[in-house]
């Protein structure tokens, strides 16, 4: 295997993104990118900052606070998008920046409790279960408004967006029907929450038809970083 040249990858996946804008008449630069570099090394992380990304999502909380220790000297803003287990709360709610994964009270009480009063509100993306599938977290439609609430009255969170891992597909009708689902969960919540602002959704294998459901983060590992 061929060394990774993470510069020229980040620069395929912004041309995607881009194409993707355009195919779906969305504003220049309005979908953001977040490089998931889960697994990876702090090198490759550096790399993909000398290139120009600033925002990085990770999936494991010990390996993430790792990566914070390692790149202090670098202004990036972390993302966790893996399940938050109870044990690991506190640690993420004073290193990262965005958790896109929060389901349940419990644990979005618990970050609140733990973020330490100097540091800005943590940015809450609620994870929305779309599928019966067994490995997939999140919230299911019907209790997400309750959660919504919930997480709102939080002191030190600011609710911003929904975010959703849909199951695989390769046929673009499938994918756009699973994110046109989350598209319309987050219009209905945004009659109540008007603040809200971010649709997580869309990664490597799907981000165009992300991106043409309204998508305005996706969230790509492999194109970027190489296969774990």
């Amino acid at each position: 295997m061929g060394t990774i040249n993470v510069a020229t990858n980040l620069q395929h996946v912004r041309d995607r993104v881009a194409a993707a804008e355009r195919q779906a008449n969305r504003a220049p630069g309005s979908v953001h990118l977040l490089a998931v570099s889960k697994t990876k090394p702090a090198t490759l992380i550096r790399e993909a900052w000398a290139a120009g990304q600033q925002a990085f999502g990770e999936n494991y909380a010990q390996e993430a606070e790792e990566k914070v220790r390692a790149l202090t000297d670098l202004a990036i803003q972390w993302h966790f998008i893996g399940p938050v287990q109870s044990n690991k709360t506190r640690g993420l709610a004073n290193t990262m920046a965005w958790i896109h994964s929060v389901d349940r009270h419990k644990i979005a009480q618990r970050l609140s409790e733990q973020r330490h009063a100097e540091l800005p509100p943590l940015n809450i993306c609620l994870q929305v279960k779309l599928s019966d599938e067994a490995t997939k977290f999140g919230v299911s439609p019907g209790e997400l408004p309750a959660l919504a609430a919930e997480v709102d009255g939080l002191a030190n969170l600011r609710l911003r967006g929904l975010m959703a891992i849909p199951a695989a597909s390769s046929e673009v009708t499938k994918q756009r029907a699973a994110f046109a689902q989350l598209r319309l969960l987050f219009e209905g919540l945004r009659e109540n929450h008007p603040s809200l602002d971010t649709l997580s959704m869309g990664m490597s294998g799907d981000l165009e038809a992300a991106i043409a459901e309204g998508s305005n983060l996706v969230r790509v590992g492999t194109d970027v970083f190489g296969a774990r």
